[in-house]
């Protein structure tokens, strides 16, 4: 695999309207609703989304995603994840200096760790997509306790042909927000304005791009693991609920 350095060039001095825009931004979008009853199925769990095509599913494997090194691999060698689990969770989050979205990986990484996926009746792993600069990987693992290998798609290649949408809207405030809007978007901005020195202020990755969580589960026998459950974000506050996340995760099957 070949290696990838992250840009390094420093960029002119950043004015705080510049910054602004690479923090948060989003507004309410009208007729925004948190997941109902009627997203759940009879055993209380979150339906999945329509999956990508198997010709999308199989394009996207060869995509490249990069480490904190800036090293590259393919995107099919991380929805496989190690030999050793049966199921991957892949979460796409937003740009890198998303406080709303480091919010739901700081009460997600308090939530749960890598030894207890092994443990769970279906082993599983995580791992966690940004589209940001790779440079900022380290940075916001420490900002989140993240314990998840993490990765970059600054092309947003990825969340393009997954059908990720794209959008300012806030939605309603879910479970995993702790902090207020105003909070999460003065500390954003400060995060910014520290990457500064680094030439990384404006390499947060698109503001107005949202994520969402892909599952795959192995066949057995061998069987490459296949993309089993979708979620992709409605609005810039609308990751899985990590309740939900765990309903799913506590069963061997995703609809």
């Amino acid at each position: 695999m070949a290696d990838k350095q992250p840009g390094t060039s420093c960029p002119a001095q950043a004015s705080s309207a510049d910054v602004k825009a690479t923090t948060l931004a989003e507004t309410p979008g009208p007729g925004d609703a948190k997941h109902t009853d009627a997203d759940h199925d009879s055993n209380g769990l979150l339906e999945s989304e329509e999956l990508p095509s198997p010709e999308t599913s199989r394009k996207i494997e060869e995509y490249e995603v990069l480490d904190h090194q800036g090293k590259s691999h393919t995107f099919k060698s991380i929805s496989q994840g190690p030999d050793s689990v049966d199921r991957v969770v892949v979460i796409f989050i937003r740009h890198f200096f998303c406080g709303s979205c480091q919010e739901y990986i700081s009460a997600l990484s308090q939530a749960v760790n890598p030894d207890d996926l092994l443990k769970l009746p279906v082993s599983t792993s995580i791992a966690i997509i940004g589209c940001g600069d790779p440079g900022l990987i380290d940075f916001y693992a420490t900002e989140t306790g993240c314990p998840f290998p993490m990765y970059a798609d600054p092309s947003r290649k990825l969340y393009n042909d997954l059908g990720m949408a794209s959008n300012l809207a806030l939605g309603p405030q879910p479970d995993y927000i702790r902090k207020s809007m105003l909070r999460i978007v003065g500390e954003s901005f400060m995060q910014a304005l520290k990457q500064v020195p680094k030439g990384l202020v404006h390499k947060g990755g698109t503001s107005s791009q949202n994520g969402g969580e892909l599952i795959y589960l192995s066949a057995g026998d061998g069987q490459p693991k296949q993309l089993t459950w979708c979620h992709r974000m409605k609005t810039t506050r609308d990751h899985i609920e990590i309740k939900d996340l765990m309903r799913l995760l506590g069963s061997s099957q995703q609809n």
